[in-house]
């Protein structure tokens, strides 16, 4: 487990190990907000003894999507009496029914997890929602807004703004290819360049894996998706039954690529 990494405004980010998860907690008056609790019980566990080490308020969560190393540590902030899980709508109804799939992800990481077996390894499903307007949680003498800016790496993105900090979740991520599984391409490039513009607004841009970046990075992410969109659908055009021939020409690696084009194909009817 990293030290926290302070980002302004009592708001601090925890590289988590395994999955190196960017954690998030941002510290009011009254309480403070953990943003992603990682992959399960043991690692949830590391973060709260992590947070302990910064305050002792009472905590509400953000979840910022619902992939498993977002989520599946919810359990132990439960035990420890948060009662407020944040997350978008569509994330929350994910989350409630396809998460029991997603443990065998975590076997090498939280095997009690994967087995769904011991301490904390329920299934903690968001209870408070955003929908399509922002929504600010009053921390106490510290407000964090949170605002779904559109579909992109899933349909549920959730961000979560500090006055120094935007916490982006999987809608950025450094150092490695973005994840495509359950995405919607065309449209998580529009929403990366609204993402551009509100990028005056932070000082510090927390993807949901790898360093803070700035808006170069994200331009550049936007206009890269943007190219490869367009070289998915030519090779579609010209081959219908073979559009994987477009994989080589692709900014992405080979699986990468393939779960692109499976999914421009599905988002795009």
């Amino acid at each position: 487990m990293s030290e926290w990494r302070d980002v302004g405004a009592g708001s601090y980010v925890l590289v988590t190990p395994g999955e190196l998860l960017n954690t998030g907690l941002v510290v009011g008056r009254d309480r403070a907000m953990v943003v992603d609790t990682g992959c399960g019980p043991r690692q949830g566990a590391q973060i709260l003894a992590a947070v302990r080490q910064v305050t002792d308020l009472p905590l509400v969560v953000a979840n910022t999507h619902a992939h498993y190393d977002h989520f599946f540590g919810n359990a132990v902030f439960a035990a420890a009496g948060a009662t407020e899980f944040w997350a978008h709508e569509n994330a929350a109804r994910d989350i409630a029914e396809f998460a029991e799939g997603q443990r065998d992800l975590v076997a090498g990481l939280e095997p009690e997890m994967a087995a769904g077996v011991g301490e904390s390894t329920a299934v903690v499903v968001p209870n408070v929602l955003v929908k399509d307007q922002p929504v600010l949680v009053d921390l106490g003498g510290m407000s964090v807004t949170l605002f779904h800016l559109g579909r992109g790496h899933t349909d549920g993105d959730l961000l979560v703004g500090t006055p120094t900090t935007l916490f982006a979740g999987d809608l950025v991520e450094h150092g490695a290819y973005p994840a495509f599984e359950d995405s919607y391409p065309v449209e998580w490039s529009q929403t990366l360049r609204q993402l551009s513009a509100l990028r005056h607004r932070y000082e510090f841009l927390v993807p949901g894996h790898g360093e803070p970046v700035d808006d170069e990075f994200v331009q550049t992410m936007a206009h890269t998706m943007a190219t490869a969109i367009r070289q998915a659908q030519d090779a579609t055009r010209e081959m219908p039954d073979d559009a994987t021939k477009a994989i080589p020409v692709l900014p992405y690696g080979p699986e990468q690529s393939r779960w692109f084009i499976t999914r421009l194909k599905e988002t795009s009817s």
